[in-house]
């Protein structure tokens, strides 16, 4: 039964291991746009190494308080999810801040090129959230058994996502909308212009806030949610049955590295050959789910289907909400478009109305879901659905990063005067 857990673990480090080395080997274009992701790398770099040092503090009386108010344990839980949470941050942020030149001088070999290598940098970033999170919560209870331990495991990865997410998101938007003030307003120059020095400031931030940011946002949610399954579970199930969450983790990062080979640029462009890649993950994570429950809960395997499956049909409805909000060929972004040439106050208006309207579907979707999970296993069946909509987090990070790093790349671009085909391009 372990093998199941650890083998697809096994392989995705393979895997992302592969990429890392197939990235290094990439092009990083020339001396201008080098010296650029320097610059953006060394300020990514110092945000993370403040931040960390910050936390540290703070984890370090955390892990002391822990030890004496409760048990060390739970202490030792903590520390284990706030190094992983952090771990996986900052390793796919350092590969993201590598990737953003080569996306740049991949851009000159045309959007293929640049989409690939883009997405497989994301990908590490994505791998590295599931494989530490599943590989810190599975060993971590399978050594001790202590759940009190995995919920100190849980906080700890909190404590970092709290830091990492509202720090690095507050810090991307300074620096975007204070270099947008500056640049376009008050000078009158292009965005990602060589010539304001809040254009690095920005892309650092498009690093530490979309990529490291939303890494250990990720890392904290899957954990919690594996840790959560578990514990529910601890009241009525025992032996193989109790590890069911773990075993759904290890199937969809399997799931999701055969996903990751769906991704290649065709006829519908950049977010159709995204999607492909995750509407992979989800299907082969719906047949292994299938094969998991007819094992592992042989009387109950529709039941058990069942709510995995609604699970994976609620991460699926959400990106389709998100796209008709966030897409420009859609009503919501047109209205908003058609609102600004009133002036900034329909626009606001006009932003806010939609921003409100796009809560109330996916409220309507997980209600549902937690509703039908509700009604085929209780409540350990959201505890199962909530553990398969997240299990796909490894692909869903993986398109996320692959923003940051595509923003970084036309920054490079615009800034070292690269043609006009590379940034549109990027």
């Amino acid at each position: 039964m372990l093998y199941i857990i650890f083998t697809p673990i096994v392989l995705a480090i393979i895997y992302t291991v592969y990429l890392v080395f197939w990235l290094k080997r990439q092009p990083a274009g020339n001396k201008t746009m080098v010296a650029i992701s320097r610059a953006i790398q060394e300020g990514s770099s110092a945000y993370l190494s403040r931040q960390y040092r910050t936390v540290g503090i703070v984890a370090v009386i955390l892990f002391i308080a822990i030890a004496l108010v409760l048990n060390l344990m739970s202490a030792i839980g903590f520390i284990i999810g706030a190094g992983a949470s952090a771990l996986a941050g900052y390793i796919g942020m350092s590969v993201a801040v590598r990737a953003n030149a080569k996306t740049a001088a991949a851009a000159e070999k045309g959007l293929g090129n640049a989409l690939v290598l883009a997405f497989r940098a994301g990908s590490v970033t994505g791998f590295l959230v599931v494989i530490l999170g599943l590989l810190s919560v599975a060993a971590f209870y399978l050594l001790t058994g202590s759940v009190a331990g995995l919920i100190g495991l849980s906080f700890g990865a909190s404590l970092i996502s709290i830091f990492a997410r509202l720090g690095g998101g507050i810090f991307t938007k300074a620096a975007d909308v204070g270099a947008d003030l500056v640049g376009k307003l008050e000078l009158g120059i292009p965005e990602d212009d060589p010539r304001n020095p809040g254009t690095i400031a920005d892309n650092v931030g498009d690093n530490v806030g979309d990529c490291a940011g939303m890494a250990a946002d990720l890392f904290e949610t899957y954990a919690v949610t594996l840790t959560a399954a578990i514990l529910l579970g601890s009241f009525t199930l025992s032996g193989t049955q109790l590890l069911f969450p773990l075993i759904l983790g290890g199937l969809a990062i399997l799931a999701s590295t055969i996903g990751n080979f769906f991704v290649r640029l065709g006829r519908g462009g950049i977010m159709t050959a995204l999607y492909k890649g995750l509407i992979a993950s989800l299907a082969f994570s719906a047949v292994f789910f299938y094969w998991a429950s007819s094992v592992y809960f042989p009387e109950q395997t529709w039941n058990v289907f069942g709510a995995t499956l609604i699970g994976l049909v609620v991460t699926a409805l959400m990106v389709i909400v998100t796209d008709y909000y966030t897409a420009k060929r859609f009503r919501p972004v047109r209205d908003i478009a058609q609102a600004s040439e009133s002036g900034h106050g329909t626009n606001i208006i006009m932003g806010l109305s939609v921003g409100m309207e796009a809560t109330f579907v996916p409220a309507l979707i997980i209600s549902a879901g937690i509703l039908g999970a509700y009604a085929l296993m209780g409540i350990y069946g959201i505890a199962l659905a909530a553990t398969a909509m997240l299990s796909v987090a490894g692909i869903i990070v993986s398109i996320d990063s692959f923003g940051p790093i595509t923003d970084n790349a036309g920054g490079i671009a615009e800034m070292s005067k690269a043609p006009e085909e590379v940034r549109k391009v990027t």
